[in-house]
């Protein structure tokens, strides 16, 4: 039986549905798995549950309306302070709203990778987490301590979708720069999980230039693997690039006028991947 998971970005989209929870990997405008959030938006797929440290992907999908109920603990593009299209749709109520705290994301996950119903905490005490989120609730510790804790509710997904350096054939993936941002959480977290990344290795190449450590996702946790090379952009791929500021800066500049997003759909999001890509490169061509 081969154990080659090899897909395209369309075979992964291909296998999601319509309602679905949907994890989404990377941290704001950070390592996220675009490529594959692209294919999503080319898709007919909508009324989505969204949990993402959100960025780029949470914006591009609430301005296509494909978002029904986002979790998350902030949507930023980092050097932006607020993703523009995320704080539009948040103003028109487009989607329900559930808003953590980061320690309770990442809580959530762990909870549904124990198959916990829910993981105590002490994050969100005293804060207004507790007030907008009505339906959080506390528990007692059955211990002499008896102290009052959150139960964070696990955050089961359905599918997960990430973005790493290298991965193998099999599933085994890699990231090369400076965090994990809990990708292995959301993979481990899901039924099913799909990691696009900028290259293929064989395996023992995954090892040549890094330590044990950076080897991030086990192939018993994912269920397909997408050679997308710049497959992260515009968001950074440390060490392989970092962000896009300038296209990104466009990419803000559009989301505040309905015409030039618009311009900016038809140029950049109406075709496929390799069109994007070599729409990006006629874009730094004039910007040079």
């Amino acid at each position: 039986m081969s154990r080659n998971k090899t897909m395209t970005a369309e075979e992964v989209v291909g296998r999601l549905r319509s309602g679905m929870t949907i994890g989404i990997g990377g941290w704001g405008s950070r390592r996220k798995p675009m490529a594959l959030i692209r294919a999503l938006l080319r898709s007919d797929l909508t009324d989505l549950t969204v949990v993402s440290y959100g960025g780029p992907d949470v914006g591009l999908l609430a301005a296509a309306g494909k978002i029904r109920k986002l979790v998350a603990a902030f949507a930023t593009l980092d050097s932006v302070p607020l993703e523009p299209h995320f704080g539009a749709a948040r103003q028109r109520g487009d989607f329900e709203l559930v808003e953590l705290d980061e320690a309770m994301v990442m809580w959530g996950l762990t909870a549904a990778v124990h198959r916990l119903p829910f993981m105590p905490i002490r994050a969100g005490l005293a804060s207004d987490v507790m007030t907008v989120n009505p339906s959080l609730r506390t528990v007692t510790s059955p211990y002499d301590d008896r102290e009052e804790l959150v139960a964070v509710p696990a955050l089961h997904l359905d599918a997960a979708l990430v973005h790493l350096n290298r991965a193998d054939a099999h599933g085994n993936g890699q990231y090369l720069g400076p965090d994990p941002y809990f990708d292995d959480l959301f993979c481990e977290a899901a039924d099913a999980a799909y990691v696009s990344c900028e290259r293929i290795v064989e395996t023992p190449e995954l090892l040549k230039d890094a330590g044990p450590q950076s080897l991030l996702l086990k192939r018993a946790f994912v269920d397909g693997v997408v050679e997308t090379p710049n497959g992260a952009h515009f968001t950074s791929c440390a060490p392989d690039y970092d962000r896009d500021e300038a296209f990104q800066r466009a990419y803000v500049k559009a989301a505040r006028d309905p015409e030039a997003w618009r311009e900016f759909t038809a140029r950049f999001l109406s075709g496929d991947e390799d069109a994007y890509q070599a729409a990006v490169a006629a874009f730094h061509e004039e910007e040079a």
